[in-house]
């Protein structure tokens, strides 16, 4: 492990807090000191049952029915990979390195937590414009594109015109059964044209895809039908929108050169914080009871992840599906939204000031960016009065968006919290990724839910399978 500290990321709910001497309705939109009276104790019963799942699921004996399905494995992921399980680890960054050796190219086919986790980690991580750099700025690495998400005939087609013809591109295949339509398509149509590229090399065919699944299902069996030298597991017990921090996420991320050690080291420290501090200053566990305090007692049924800067917009939508799928049941779950700013204030900002009060904005914001702040210089040509700014820079504009923004929706009573990242790295992202999971899984508990499996979805699946073979 490395022996750089790992600053925390920090979750503040002061804004949502009202006290006794503000006014009848200022107390109806926030929290008082009885609501957070009430709540401490239960979380503290949500943590023991949060981590009594992980020891029941550790212990590999019979689970109750009423705990069922129960994918509570996620949680240990980070310290079982820097430790015991290493090997793994050491197997998935010597993979990441020979394929970014090998190949310019790396199609990632999967669909939801299959594909979400690892396009959030490559945009958060890489440059914003990696598959337009040259080989020597990316580091080495190769571009990578995202498929297997979705049947768009002529998004598929369009990255079949990128790889045609070439032999230097592989496939990373991500499906913990293999039968998930979307995925398996895909992977046949991509499998097809590798096939062709490699001329019938079967030993290069082979080398060029690296499955991610399960134990046992369809593609476990392709995987040993094509004699893929290299397979990587999905684990007992990690559900799909919670295997970001498995082979799932980490494979694609190392092949891109994200350091997944830092990142699983961020999500061991979120571990320890949930497992040591005090609920209300314990950031997953702070995060899922506020959120549900605002849901059931001030209405606030939409809950917007408010996000600044683009590095963050595919976790955001990482965490839409994870809250949604989560927490979606029995006529429950808050719908859940994310936004990007300053792009977003000029489309749904104007319903955030002003529309329903049903909303809980959470901002995620970065205090430092990673580049050399750009400033506003002063011009000859000051038809845009920009010269009375010059010296500011996009960093200032950032944060005076973000302060005024906030101030307005206060102003007008609109709740806002904040989760706070001191940098956009691989340390905080680790940190978050984990208390998103946690608060989802402890919020679920806390409101007798069962946050793992996603019967909805299985619905639609069924169904879409039933009519393509009656046609």
């Amino acid at each position: 492990m490395s022996t750089l500290p790992i600053p925390p990321i920090t979750y503040d709910f002061s804004t949502l807090l009202s006290s006794a001497a503000d006014s009848q309705f200022a107390r109806q939109t926030g929290i008082a000191a009885a609501d957070l009276q009430w709540l401490a104790p239960r979380l503290e019963m949500v943590r023991r049952e949060v981590l009594a799942d992980g020891e029941l699921f550790r212990k590999g004996g019979p689970i109750p029915a009423e705990k069922q399905p129960l994918d509570a494995a996620f949680f240990d992921l980070p310290e079982n990979f820097l430790g015991p399980d290493r090997k793994t680890l050491d197997g998935i960054l010597a993979t990441a390195d020979r394929l970014a050796k090998e190949v310019d190219r790396v199609v990632v086919l999967g669909i939801g937590g299959s594909y979400m986790g690892a396009r959030a980690l490559m945009e958060g991580c890489c440059h914003p414009y990696h598959n337009e750099l040259p080989r020597k700025r990316r580091g080495g690495r190769p571009r990578m594109y995202f498929e297997g998400n979705n049947v768009d005939n002529d998004a598929v087609q369009a990255l079949l015109d990128l790889v045609e013809g070439d032999d230097d591109w592989a496939i990373i295949v991500i499906s913990k059964s293999g039968g998930t339509l979307e995925t398996a398509v895909a992977f046949r149509v991509f499998y097809e044209t590798l096939k062709k590229s490699c001329q019938d090399d079967a030993e290069k065919l082979r080398r060029r895809i690296v499955p991610v699944t399960g134990e046992t299902g369809k593609l476990r069996d392709l995987a040993k039908a094509i004699g893929c030298p290299t397979v990587f597991p999905i684990p007992d017990g990690v559900g799909g929108r919670f295997s970001i921090l498995s082979a799932v996420g980490l494979l694609p991320a190392a092949v891109l050169g994200i350091d997944v050690v830092r990142l699983l080291e961020g999500a061991a420290a979120m571990n320890e914080s949930f497992r040591t501090a005090a609920p209300l200053e314990n950031p997953a566990l702070a995060y899922a009871g506020i959120s549900r305090l605002m849901e059931v007692r001030r209405g606030a049924t939409t809950r917007i992840l408010s996000t600044w800067g683009k590095g963050l917009e595919s976790l955001g939508l990482w965490y839409d599906q994870l809250l949604a799928e989560s927490l979606g049941k029995n006529g429950q779950g808050a719908t859940p939204i994310t936004v990007v700013n300053t792009r977003d204030l000029h489309s749904r900002g104007q319903q955030h000031q002003e529309g329903r009060r049903d909303k809980l904005i959470t901002n995620v914001a970065v205090e430092k960016v990673n580049r050399t702040p750009i400033a506003i210089e002063r011009s000859a040509l000051d038809q845009d009065k920009l010269n009375e700014l010059a010296g500011k820079t996009l960093p200032d504009v950032l944060r005076a968006a973000f302060e005024g923004t906030n101030q307005a929706y206060m102003d007008d009573f609109r709740r806002v919290a904040a989760i706070r990242l001191p940098l956009l790295d691989e340390g905080a992202l680790g940190q978050l990724f984990q208390m998103l999971m946690i608060a989802t899984v402890a919020e679920g508990r806390l409101v007798g839910i069962n946050p793992y499996g996603q019967p909805g979805v299985e619905a639609y699946k069924n169904k879409m399978n039933a009519i393509l073979r009656k046609w």
